[in-house]
């Protein structure tokens, strides 16, 4: 793609070859360019908006618009997991959560009178605004929809809807839709004329109020020709290889059929028919429960389904194709059978049992837990291998991403397995939290997404151990929230604008939204907590409401005060929590103060890091902060058990009474809210919290802080050159001494031995140097590994398997810590490393313990790694999951010449831009790779500019997700800025940019 950087002028030269009106359109549009500043030709400037504005006015004169790319949903975190290894790149699974529907169908007949929508030129994107909601004036109340499925030549989508009669003065109405063929339009049976009853758009379809009743109902017919086969956005109906499908969060059912594509019109979908080819589409699935099908002769069949609940169109699904399936039922609580079923693609229904047993588990689980029943009779879902999302919520037919459903030990890790039961329980928690229950707008994404997030780790820490999920949560919220609300691409979790609202399916959104609901759990206790959610179900069961009600619910159900709580929804940024202990040993009492910010003054006196200004907000107001502590004296022992403080003020001191000896304090345990902790603890503080603190998080966050504040340390002298020294002895006793238990939970001890992420340590400074922590944290590992050599291989022995594998809490402990210290000794890259790595490689007996020894192996240059990584390539071939593992454990490695073998890559003829899971195990994995991403040569960022504009003309949401890669670009040196920036402008001004990525582009760019 070419830049487009042509300034007025050019644009008033091509006028010059011109002649007659041609020439006077041109030059007049020129004109009213340079007299617009919001255009941004002003004082011979420009702004991006500016551009892209007289270009497309530019082309609209010349009859030739560029190509309007319609935005489609990006994910909370874009990049896929494609490993599994302790050390390699991963991304969140709440993050990596949604997708959804789509449909189309018709008579034969009517495509011979179709007239194409006239194209237009696209213009600069609209931003929307929260305070500008506004209720619609007639809404749709029922929907009947008919797809007529052809593999070529267009689909056919023919809509029934039914609209209320005006709750006011009535007007004109509007139907979102984008990308459609319109083949006709009636109301009341009767048909309507186009630019006389109705004017369709590139956007949608206006029904003048001249031809809609004016105080009654109407019934709205339309039919209009889709081309899934041609859909490469994968956002509305499209194909996945074989099988149609559809994805319609949050605006794809506009692409679909005409409708009022927002989620507070909730309608009944009463009938909805799906007619294909018997071969090539045995199976037609939609939402709720199947009513009827048959025969049609001609090689074709139908299905009718119908959906007894009312449901936003995001939640609209439909899947066709030549499946095979797994079934089960489930007995509710109630009594009631429930069909559970599971498709996939015919070859891989060996791999669903996993996700069978999880989605029986999730149910069992939301019953107990919170009294959630499931209320149709069937339950089904579909795996498909081209989507954008992780797994979508529909009513009744969740569709997923293969990565969430497939698992078998041969091919799934153990954090794979972890991941599909996780996401199969958020999808299915949905169906009460979002479905029966969802968001008035889009701003209140938090509302439903935070909510299930927090509900899916509460299953997950069930399932498994609480200690380690909330550790792998807080891991993860560090390494990707914390970065985010640092960047220009910080927001609120309800956010207060957006362009595209695909662009906003976050890690603060997901993440740090169900840390904000986890402190409501915190404030309110588990009854309290459950209180709430009662009765915010039966205040709003069927109803599409705000966050605001959510916190009333909670509020009203405790008669407590939470307005003070709404200011984690307003604003941006991670708070700094700044806190002192004072012992006064005369008194026996123990003195806390805490500390955030409230203003600018307090911002720069009190507490200079706390929660410094955001995008559009340079003011901060102190939260309301749950702050769980205890206190444990010198001995061991806990003086004070678990404890609430709640912070409200920009200072507050709390006093403990009878405290025998100066205590050591256990601030924010279980990491209580999402902030960044500011407390003097000694080296001997730490390494006394890692071994006495009855709080296990607290326990392994001592260490996480043992290991930064050397990290960081180290860091600073290889910015100067200095050579770095030898560990601190307080560092290494404290970690020999966890590396030598025998008890307790082994992955716990993994995650006690490992070292914060290189973006968690970059968050920590002013100026991220990614060479410098790059050297740091390799000094920590290979001292490690010098240091204790004879250790780490004794332990590492002793946990060989012993018999054959097993999907068990202790086998995954075993496993993880086993690996976890293969890793530190394949650092020193010798023979004999490389040798045991191999060794596990060819033994392992399941893909976890394979993929631990490839991902060390791809670090070690030699015959052993290229060969360990053939023979994983014969064997991956044929499944395209573990082929995404080869792709990402190469662009993963520290070798040198990463990014040219990632570019090699690109060119394997196993690698397409198309399908992205496939895009991110090797792009978005390389882009993760601080210190090879972030060469100084620019190099990468260019490959990654490149990247973007690509994938921009096939899958705008994907292309727009990779362009974050660069949003921290001001956090680096200045050279390093200067290079990142250059790919910003570059990818912000590219002729015919979608709406999606520009947003990011330009919103990195400030």
């Amino acid at each position: 793609m070419l830049s487009s950087k042509r300034p007025l002028l050019s644009l008033l030269a091509v006028a010059l070859s011109l002649s007659g009106d041609m020439m006077r359109r041109v030059v007049a549009i020129a004109g009213t360019c340079q007299r617009s500043s919001a255009s941004g030709f002003v004082s011979g400037g420009r702004s991006a908006a500016g551009v892209r504005q007289g270009r497309n006015l530019f082309s609209l004169a010349m009859k030739g618009p560029p190509r309007a790319v319609y935005g489609s949903r990006v994910g909370a975190s874009a990049a896929v997991s494609m490993l599994g290894s302790p050390r390699l790149f991963s991304l969140s699974r709440a993050a990596t959560l949604r997708a959804g529907g789509g449909l189309a169908t018709a008579a034969a007949a009517l495509m011979s009178t179709a007239s194409p929508v006239a194209a237009e030129a696209q213009a600069a994107p609209k931003e929307k605004f929260r305070k500008d909601y506004m209720p619609l004036e007639r809404t749709i109340q029922e929907v009947q929809l008919d797809f007529n499925l052809q593999e070529e030549g267009g689909t056919i989508v023919t809509a029934k809807l039914t609209m209320s009669a005006p709750s006011g003065r009535g007007g004109d109405v509007f139907l979102d839709g984008e990308e459609l063929e319109l083949v006709s339009v009636a109301v009341d049976g009767k048909p309507l004329h186009a630019d006389v009853d109705y004017k369709a758009t590139s956007e949608g379809l206006t029904l003048m109020s001249s031809a809609l009743p004016a105080d009654r109902a109407f019934e709205l017919s339309t039919a209009v020709r889709v081309k899934p086969e041609l859909n490469t956005k994968l956002s509305g109906l499209y194909k996945s290889g074989g099988m149609f499908c559809t994805q319609c969060e949050a605006e794809g059912f506009r692409r679909i059929t005409y409708y009022q594509d927002r989620p507070d019109v909730m309608a009944r979908f009463t009938r909805v028919r799906v007619e294909g080819n018997k071969n090539s589409v045995p199976v037609l699935l939609s939402n709720g429960n199947k009513v009827e099908e048959g025969d049609l002769g001609d090689g074709r069949h139908y299905a009718v389904w119908e959906d007894p609940f009312p449901k936003p169109s995001y939640l609209f699904a439909l899947v066709a194709g030549d499946l095979g399936s797994i079934k089960s039922q489930y007995k509710t609580m109630s009594g009631r059978d429930v069909k559970l079923e599971i498709f996939s693609e015919k070859e891989n229904v060996d791999k669903l049992d996993w996700a069978m047993d999880s989605l029986k588990a999730s149910m069992k689980w939301d019953e107990d837990t919170y009294g959630l029943e499931y209320d149709l009779d069937l339950f089904n879902i579909v795996a498909v291998n081209d989507f954008n999302m992780g797994a979508m919520e529909n009513k009744g037919l969740n569709v997923f991403n293969t990565a969430y459903v497939l698992a078998k030990p041969d091919t799934a890790t153990d954090l794979d397995y972890e991941r599909v039961e996780g996401v199969i329980g958020h999808e299915y928690f949905h169906n009460w939290t979002g479905n029966r229950v969802t968001c008035r707008d889009w701003f209140q994404l938090t509302l439903k997404e935070g909510l299930t997030v927090f509900r899916d780790q509460q299953f997950s820490a069930y399932m498994g151990s609480d200690a380690v999920k909330r550790i792998e949560d807080v891991r993860g919220l560090r390494a990707r929230q914390f970065p985010e609300d640092s960047s220009p691409l910080a927001h609120p979790i309800r956010p207060e604008q957006y362009q595209v609202m695909d662009n906003f399916y976050t890690s603060t959104v997901y993440q740090k939204g169900a840390e904000v609901i986890r402190m409501y759990h915190t404030l309110l206790g588990t009854d309290g907590f459950r209180k709430g959610m009662d009765l915010y179900f039966k205040r709003h069961d069927g109803q599409a409401v705000t966050c605001d009600d959510f916190r009333a619910a909670m509020a009203d159900a405790n008669n407590v005060d939470l307005s003070q709580f709404e200011r984690w929804y307003l604003q941006a940024g991670t708070p700094t929590l700044e806190a002192t202990g004072t012992y006064d040993a005369d008194a026996k009492t123990f003195s806390l103060k805490l500390k955030q910010a409230s203003h600018k003054l307090l911002m720069s006196t009190l507490c200079p890091e706390c929660t410094k200004p955001t995008p559009n907000q340079e003011h901060k107001d102190p939260f309301h902060i749950p702050v769980k502590v205890g206190l444990l004296l010198r001995d061991g022992s806990e003086v004070v058990p678990s404890k609430v403080l709640e912070l409200k003020e920009a200072e507050q001191t709390f006093t403990f009474d009878n405290i025998p000896s100066e205590p050591v304090p256990s601030i924010l345990r279980g990491f209580s809210a999402p902030v960044k902790l500011r407390y003097e603890y000694s080296d001997e503080d730490l390494a006394f919290l890692m071994t006495y603190d009855t709080d296990s998080f607290n326990r392994w966050e001592a260490g996480q802080q043992l290991a930064q504040r050397l990290l960081l340390s180290l860091t600073k002298k290889a910015q100067t050159g200095e050579s770095l020294p030898e560990l601190p002895k307080v560092f290494l006793d404290s970690f020999k001494a966890t590396l030598l238990q025998d008890t307790g939970d082994k992955s716990l001890q993994a995650y006690a031995l490992s070292l914060p992420s290189s973006s968690t340590l970059a968050e920590e400074m002013d100026v991220i140097d990614p060479d410098a922590l790059g050297a740091a944290a390799k000094h920590v590992r290979t001292s490690i590994a010098t240091a204790l050599m004879p250790e780490l291989k004794a332990k590492y022995e002793s946990l060989a398997p012993s018999g054959p594998y097993q999907k068990t809490g202790e086998e995954v402990g075993r496993r993880r810590l086993r690996n976890t210290i293969l890793d530190y000794i394949h650092s020193l890259k010798d023979d004999a490393a490389a040798d045991l790595c191999f060794k596990q490689y060819e033994s392992a007996d399941c893909m976890t313990d394979k993929v631990a020894a490839l991902s060390c192996l791809a670090d070690i240059p030699g015959p052993k790694r290229e060969a360990a990584l053939e023979s994983f390539y014969q064997f991956a071939k044929s499944d395209a999951l573990v082929l995404n593992k080869w792709f990402s454990l190469q662009a993963s490695s520290d070798l040198p010449d990463v990014l040219d073998r990632v570019k090699a890559l690109v060119s394997h003829p196993d690698f397409t831009l198309k399908n992205p899971n496939r895009l991110r195990s090797l792009v978005s994995v390389f882009a993760a790779n601080m210190t090879k991403f972030h060469a100084k040569s620019g190099a990468a960022y260019a490959f990654l500019g490149d990247m973007c504009l690509q994938v921009d003309q096939i899958n705008a949401q994907v292309a727009s997700r990779l362009v974050g890669s660069l949003s921290q670009w001001r956090r680096f040196d200045a050279e390093r800025q200067a290079l990142m920036k250059e790919q910003l402008l570059r990818i912000r001004d590219a002729e015919g940019i979608s709406k999606d990525t520009y947003e990011v582009a330009a919103r990195c760019l400030g």
